[in-house]
């Protein structure tokens, strides 16, 4: 017996993942308080974050891991044209503005995925985004 399939559509996907240790941010914030903030951060995600650290930590890897799934590096956006941000149920999405918006629609990035965690210690971000053929 010969089983045949047809595949109608090929998803493709691009994936990107960050780890940072919490310290490094508590370290920044230490030093360059409301000016790392203001460079890295948008309002709404200060907002949201309310000073805490694991979250500004896990938040800084979510842009990493973007900046890697968009191909780009951290030379091709800027930091603030990655957002991270929360359902009510707490689930994170990423809004893209500017250059990294640019950079999705001329890959064909037509949607993002990303998963958040964070220990003590360490904050990891897992992205993956669904493309156009």
């Amino acid at each position: 017996m010969i089983i045949q399939y047809k595949i109608e559509e090929v998803i493709v996907h691009t994936v990107g993942v960050d780890l940072i240790e919490i310290a490094r941010i508590r370290a920044t914030l230490d030093k360059f308080g409301d000016r790392f903030l203001k460079r890295v951060y948008t309002d709404a995600e200060v907002a949201y974050c309310r000073g805490r650290v694991p979250e500004l930590a896990v938040r800084f890897a979510a842009k990493e891991a973007v900046m890697k799934a968009l191909g780009t590096g951290a030379r091709g956006v800027g930091w603030r044209e990655i957002e991270t941000l929360a359902q009510r149920s707490g689930k994170p999405f990423v809004v893209l503005h500017g250059r990294a918006k640019a950079r999705a629609e001329r890959i064909g990035l037509k949607e993002v995925g990303i998963s958040l965690t964070h220990s003590k210690e360490y904050g990891i971000a897992s992205v993956v985004g669904e493309m156009d053929e």
